[in-house]
């Protein structure tokens, strides 16, 4: 084994153990413990994060924030990190949002100029567009934590119509349409509810999961899996082309969605009895572009609200 080899596979090893000393290293790769001590001190020159300890019980420790060993990529597997990050770039606040910042400019460096060219070609050319909501998410990065701990926590909590102190047990984070959603479950009201990041206020508290059982999916993706889905009410909406097009871009609709051949579309589908309002407030903007065939729950939910309108606007 060359010396660089050695250091790259020395890099991958102190990673995994994260606490050694010399003797162990010097064992496993079969050298002397003077060869080690220099391999570790030009590890250290360029700038891998040792702190040593002397005594009996004293060795080498690697600190938090650790560097890891070099990675080969090929063209397209740069182009493919950078088309990733793209993606995000539209994003308000990211959990890591200066550290993405940081990686990209470094890795943006080292590559060969015609390389540098391609993705900037692509960066021009390509983009997720996600609207400006105007608004911060101050705790995104903290709440990213206390998920990534298996931690709960007591938030302040300003919704739609009320500010509250809850405490919740978060199930995960996802994005969507420019903010941040984290469902969890909240122990005010023994239910999963959704709280947007940006609404949180304050984190007054975060500790351990506290004692019991609670009714949550493993995962986030096993969440979004089942989100909206239930049996309360069989919901069908015909729509018109326009309407149809419009549907098609709403995740939570799209599942129920038949098109139509000659044009149009109709809504079949089942949804659980929160999701009601949501539906009727929904196509409310739709004017003659849907129309609701049942239930009739939501047919009379459609007609209360565009009678409020009507008072509103015609006082």
């Amino acid at each position: 084994m060359s010396k660089a080899e050695r250091l790259i596979e020395m890099m991958i090893t102190i990673n995994a153990k994260k606490d050694f000393t010399v003797g162990e290293l010097a064992k496993e790769f079969s050298v002397s413990k003077r060869t080690i001590l220099r391999d570790l001190q030009e590890l250290e020159q360029a700038g891998f994060p040792l702190y040593s300890e002397v005594g009996a019980a004293g060795g080498y420790h690697i600190l938090k924030e650790r560097i890891l060993p070099p990675i080969t990529f090929s063209e397209n597997e740069v182009k493919a990190i950078f088309f990733a990050c793209q993606a995000l770039q539209f994003y308000h606040d990211l959990p890591f949002e200066q550290e993405t910042i940081s990686v990209l400019k470094k890795f943006l460096n080292c590559l060969p100029l015609d390389i540098q060219n391609s993705i900037t070609q692509i960066q021009n050319k390509v983009v997720f567009w996600i609207p400006d909501r105007h608004c911060n998410s101050p705790f995104l990065k903290s709440m990213f934590h206390v998920i990534i701990n298996r931690h709960s926590a007591t938030i302040r909590y300003s919704s739609t119509h009320s500010e509250s102190v809850r405490t919740i047990i978060p199930i995960g984070l996802y994005a969507m349409n420019g903010l941040w959603y984290c469902p969890a479950y909240c122990t005010a009201v023994n239910q999963i509810r959704e709280f947007r990041i940006d609404r949180i206020k304050e984190i007054i508290e975060e500790k351990p999961y506290p004692k019991g059982e609670y009714p949550i999916p493993a995962s986030i993706q096993e969440y979004l899996e089942k989100l909206e889905v239930g049996d309360d009410y069989h919901i069908k909406i015909q729509l018109t082309d326009i309407g149809a097009k419009r549907c098609e871009s709403e995740f939570l609709l799209a599942r129920g969605l038949k098109l139509f051949p000659t044009g149009g579309g109709i809504i079949d589908m089942e949804i659980r009895h929160a999701t009601l309002e949501w539906v009727a407030d929904y196509f409310l903007s739709f004017g003659n572009n849907a129309t609701v065939l049942e239930p009739i729950e939501l047919i009379e939910l459609m007609k209360q609200k565009i009678c409020e309108l009507h008072q509103h606007y015609c006082k």
